[in-house]
């Protein structure tokens, strides 16, 4: 039978990579601060997107992975093969 992690065990393991994936996001936003074109990128839905995921991250909630996932995902389409070239299936 396998025991749950405490929070501790969890930060104790997982807390270099936590800080080295904040620090890579922060070094990506300071490059989009920097950039000569900064203004052209203001209503591009990407960066409102990245902007949506980091204030999900922040909330206390359970399943910000889900969330975030989500919010960078397609809606599911029934007809999907139809936009989309994929080879038909072989049987």
């Amino acid at each position: 039978m396998s025991q749950s992690r405490t929070a501790s065990d969890v930060l104790d393991r997982d807390f270099l990579e936590i800080r080295s994936k904040i620090l890579d996001l922060a070094a990506s936003l300071d490059r989009l601060d920097r950039a000569s074109n900064r203004d052209r990128i203001e209503n591009d839905p990407r960066l409102a997107q990245c902007r949506t995921a980091i204030e999900t991250l922040l909330q206390s909630e359970a399943n910000r992975a889900e969330a975030v996932q989500l919010l960078f995902s397609d809606p599911y389409q029934t007809d999907w093969r139809q936009h989309l070239p994929v080879a038909p299936r072989m049987k």
